[in-house]
């Protein structure tokens, strides 16, 4: 089993910065792509950054360009630096990470619980 936890979120002003963390823990052979997505009330889940398992890199239109994704594969940790936040980046923040459970399972889907991020004056 692979457990997400996301910390870091918080209540910010506009142009503000945080840094979100996720860390995998569990039993597991091995992560593969892990990611960020968020969701705002009555909208769906949508993708802020991703990062695969060759170090592919991709990021959501609105957040190009201010939204940093990095990861410490030794502490199964990823990353998201935020910059230049607005009121629309306002969501819950989830981690999500591929992983095999052993050696030549399947590659399973896996989430965090979610942190909040406000962007408010």
């Amino acid at each position: 089993q692979v457990q997400l936890v996301e910390s870091g979120g918080g209540l910010v002003q506009p142009g503000g910065s945080l840094r979100l963390s996720c860390v995998a823990s569990g039993s597991f052979f091995r992560l593969y792509a892990m990611g960020w997505y968020r969701q705002a009330p009555g909208k769906q889940r949508e993708l802020v950054a991703h990062k695969d398992s060759i170090g592919i890199t991709s990021y959501g239109d609105s957040v190009k360009g201010r939204f940093t994704i990095t990861r410490d594969n030794a502490k199964n940790t990823v990353y998201l630096q935020m910059n230049s936040l607005k009121p629309e980046d306002t969501a819950v923040y989830y981690c999500n990470a591929d992983a095999r459970l052993n050696l030549g399972d399947q590659l399973r889907d896996y989430w965090g619980q979610g942190t909040q991020v406000t962007v408010s004056s």
